[in-house]
């Protein structure tokens, strides 16, 4: 269409931009549903094994990571006075296993977010994450389970491991120098401290940040042990450098001195190279 002036204008079909609207909307909602089945699959979930509003605890233990979760294993559980008392369940791309949905305790031996309480002291709860939660994950983990637990006279400490690499100093830190603990603690921790304080640079990252974080704004006391080491799978010294903080914990944690070697090779041993350069 031309107009008195020469310029060209474009004329458009009311029908066909209708069309287009239709069309546009229709992918809105499909995207829209697509959306909210990925974040109700991504969700977390906590599940108790009891029907109990009033979860009072002092202590709150959470490892992070195969090292501190063998620890806790070999160190803690191992005396056979803990017992199952819930379980979280979420899924992501990186877990081993889909999110469990049905209401039997899990097995402690499969990889889980498992919750124990110590039998004869219920005033200590343990949290064993093997899962990798992922970082759409972090804040939804941290309000959930930290929320089925009352805030008052409640401390936090989180057990996490590092690769050496990632620790920087300005002096060389040789192997010889690994497995050292650090800590970092929220502004509301009084408590004893079993190693220095995280010299900046270096910060925490993952769910022990989101933990940390999470404490700090609700005036939680927490701090976090990080174990720095320069092997890549589980071993036996690495999880022994944890003990000096579980002491700084609780008395009401019992320590076993000194696990058997079965029991340690549970969660030292390394899985079999599938393929190398000479195989």
């Amino acid at each position: 269409m031309a107009t008195f002036f020469g310029e060209v204008l474009s004329v458009y079909s009311r029908a066909v931009e209708e069309d287009d609207d239709d069309d546009l909307t229709k992918e809105n909602e499909e995207d829209e549903q697509i959306r909210q089945e990925i974040e109700e699959k991504r969700s977390v979930h906590v599940h108790w094994t009891s029907d109990n509003d009033t979860r009072s605890y002092s202590d709150l233990i959470i490892a992070v990571g195969p090292n501190a979760t063998g620890f806790i294993s070999a160190y803690v559980l191992s005396s056979g006075c803990w017992s199952s008392v819930g379980w979280v369940s979420l899924w992501n791309e990186r877990s081993q296993r889909s999110s469990r949905t049905d209401t039997a305790a899990p097995d402690p031996g499969e990889p889980a977010c498992i919750l124990y309480q110590q039998n004869q002291n219920p005033s200590v709860l343990i949290c064993q994450c093997t899962y990798y939660v992922a970082e759409d994950q972090l804040f939804q983990w941290t309000e959930k389970v930290l929320g089925c637990v009352q805030k008052r006279g409640l401390s936090v400490t989180v057990l996490s491991e590092c690769v050496l690499a990632e620790y920087k100093t300005s002096d060389y830190v040789s192997g010889n120098g690994s497995p050292f603990l650090c800590a970092l603690k929220t502004g509301g921790y009084t408590g004893a401290i079993a190693c220095p304080l995280l010299k900046q640079p270096n910060i925490i990252s993952g769910l022990p940040a989101a933990v940390l974080s999470h404490c700090q704004v609700h005036q939680i006391p927490a701090v976090v042990y990080q174990c720095y080491s320069d092997v890549s799978h589980p071993d036996s010294l690495t999880m022994e450098t944890y003990k000096s903080a579980l002491v700084c914990v609780s008395s009401a944690v019992k320590l076993d001195p000194s696990p058997s070697s079965e029991t340690l090779q549970k969660f030292t041993r390394v899985n079999e190279v599938q393929s190398n350069l000479y195989t």
